[in-house]
């Protein structure tokens, strides 16, 4: 536990008296044994992010760039037997990534060095299962190091996803052989490319070829960042930045910082988080009740990260399901203004170069934003202030502005403090309720009605001690038509398909639909007869739409027939992978052309092992 000593001496005046010397806990803070509720509040009040979770928050947008095998097979997952000659982007030009990001207010660029199926974007010395097996630049190339040459020519920090999954790695389940590979392609990537700002890990994790499952040693590859690129954060599966608990793009409305969640790479984790009650999606980490019962607090920053599209690879049939512009607005408002980092994943296509249509979108974001936030309409809305529980400040508003967002922020350097605040608005002699809001942090953005306040005022409801306000303000967010992308489940008609075999509540999984589910309490197939033979090349599974995935499909087998009693199993991978945290729609290509009357989708497991199904819709591909 590191503590910093920071006295801040005031003039005395009427109003203000002398405030004693604060120690700051950077980072982390064990409670004494015998610290009351009271005192532990205080405590955690006085929980700081170190210089670089700092840095981090601030830059609020960074991105995600998916991008190897899978960019070329069509598939989220690859199952490591891909062959590197397929990898062979005809234009790959990452300034061309790194220009649009920027422009677009993207402050970092991450890139997925290694994803599951193994294959590396860099010459590593480790496999042969990389780039310089592949025809790209005769097997010269190395797309880590143009990312990071790109990246420093238009001042855009660096990060890099390495898959601790490995699919391809044939030591992948000899813990210690695999745990010393893995940390020997780490080394090449924090050693060769300079500063890297963001080291991010997901904690996929499956058996190897042995059958064994493999035991990560986080502490030897944290030692290893930590040695090698001391600024870093490390993020999901590290100790610096959270995972938010979703790949929806949506955070907390009450998001502490200061969380009594122990990082899942920690040993003792697991006893602590469950003894509290609390997991990486629970709704509060570090309300007043957690934090009494807690014995350490962890400043462990919230990260929403989210695809711009359906997938987090390039798909081509995806060029018209990129976000709406007030789909990603609203993402912006729930992740960046709820106290979060938005990480937003932009996959290049297979040309090597971010696609038309996300560029586009980006720039209607980018322009958006910017037209949103470059008027405060508070007058001297940045002057910093303090105040406790019950404080109230008053605002001067600019004359006849109208408004509809509002913003506050806490010197986060000083700690997390607010627990909750009141936003009035003055308007035609009388004080009205504008808006209410808890946590605060680096940031809380609230939306309310169009209003033209002559001025406003803030009470702060309810505080760890003393708050520091770094500033607040009153903007106008340009209301947005509602309009959804456009996704399409089927290829063909369904109005002749009938249900073969099954309830008649089954239709609903066919019903053109996805508000309507289909549920059934076993491992059920869905047998459909189409009325007439069609060329089926692929097939789509959307899941339910509601917040309870149960039921949803892990893997599945998909057959079809003729005649409905001879069947012929389909060749797909067998599962939808990452569903569980990214349920949308998937889309199934088989790479081959099947005749059939009849389709089957049988269940073979369900996200959580239930012996249950659920349908929000399913559709045939033939293009």
């Amino acid at each position: 536990m590191k503590q910093l000593a920071l006295p801040f001496l005031f003039a005395l005046a009427s109003l203000t008296g002398l405030h004693a010397q604060e120690t700051y806990y950077e980072k982390h803070v064990a409670f004494p044994a015998n610290a009351t509720a009271g005192e532990k509040l205080d405590i955690a009040s006085r929980l700081v992010p170190t210089p670089q979770q700092l840095e981090w928050q601030q830059m609020e947008l960074t991105a995600f760039l998916h991008f190897g095998v899978n960019t070329f097979t069509g598939r989220e997952w690859g199952d490591g037997t891909e062959d590197p000659a397929i990898f062979n982007p005809t234009a790959l030009d990452c300034e061309q990534w790194v220009r649009t990001l920027k422009e677009a207010g993207f402050k970092m660029a991450l890139i997925t060095a290694k994803h599951h199926d193994g294959f590396c974007l860099w010459p590593t010395k480790t496999t042969r299962h990389s780039v310089v097996s592949s025809p790209w630049k005769n097997g010269k190339g190395d797309v880590v190091r143009e990312l990071r040459d790109a990246c420093k020519k238009y001042g855009v920090k660096f990060g890099v996803y390495l898959s601790p999954w490995d699919r391809n790695a044939d030591c992948y389940g000899d813990s210690p052989a695999y745990n010393q590979f893995f940390i020997e392609q780490l080394t090449e990537l924090l050693t060769n490319y300079g500063e890297v700002h963001e080291v991010w890990f997901d904690g996929a994790n499956g058996e190897g070829p042995n059958g064994k499952k493999q035991i990560y040693d986080w502490d030897a590859i944290l030692k290893t960042i930590r040695r090698l690129q001391p600024k870093a954060v490390t993020a999901i599966m590290g100790d610096d930045v959270r995972w938010v608990g979703n790949e929806k793009g949506i955070g907390r409305e009450t998001e502490w910082s200061a969380t009594a969640l122990t990082p899942g790479i920690y040993p003792r984790s697991g006893e602590q988080n469950k003894k509290l009650g609390i997991y990486g999606k629970a709704k509060d980490l570090g309300g007043r009740d957690i934090v009494a019962r807690a014995t350490e607090l962890f400043w462990y920053p919230s990260e929403v990260d989210v695809s711009i599209r359906p997938g987090w690879f390039y798909h081509a049939d995806q060029d018209k399901q990129v976000k709406s512009l007030n789909h990603l607005t609203d993402i912006y408002f729930k992740s960046v203004g709820y106290n979060s980092v938005l990480l937003l994943n932009i996959p290049p296509d297979l040309r090597g170069l971010i696609n038309e249509s996300d560029v586009q979108r980006l720039k209607e974001f980018s322009a958006y934003l910017k037209k949103t936030f470059a008027r405060n309409y508070v007058v001297k809305g940045n002057e910093a202030w303090h105040g406790t529980s019950g404080t109230v400040r008053q605002y001067d508003v600019q004359k006849d502005a109208l408004v509809n967002t509002f913003m506050i922020q806490e010197d986060i350097s000083k700690g997390q403090r607010i627990e909750s605040f009141l936003v009035e608005a003055y308007k035609d002699g009388s004080w009205i309720h504008v808006a209410e809001g808890t946590t605060v942090g680096y940031k809380r953005l609230v939306r309310f009605s169009d209003t033209c306040p002559e001025r406003i005022r803030v009470t702060i409801r309810s505080a760890r001690g003393m708050a520091n306000v770094s500033a607040v303000g009153l903007f106008y967010a340009e209301p947005l038509a509602d309009k959804s992308e456009e996704v399409q489940l089927t290829d063909i008609p369904v109005d002749e398909w009938q249900v073969v075999g099954g309830s008649e509540d089954s239709r609903q999984a066919i019903d053109g639909d996805r508000k309507t589910v289909w549920r059934a309490s076993a491992l059920t197939p869905l047998v459909i007869d189409m009325g007439h033979e069609v060329k089926v090349n692929g097939f789509s599974y959307a899941p339910s739409l509601e917040e309870d995935l149960t039921g949803t499909i892990y893997k599945y087998a998909f057959y079809v027939s003729l005649d409905g009693r001879s069947w012929t199993k389909c060749e797909a991978s067998g599962e939808f992978s990452n569903i569980m945290h990214n349920p949308v729609p998937y889309f199934v290509r088989f790479g081959k052309t099947y005749p059939a009357r009849y389709f089957k989708l049988e269940p073979v497991s369900e996200i959580n092992n239930k012996n249950v199904v659920t349908i929000g819709e399913v559709g045939i591909l033939t293009k």
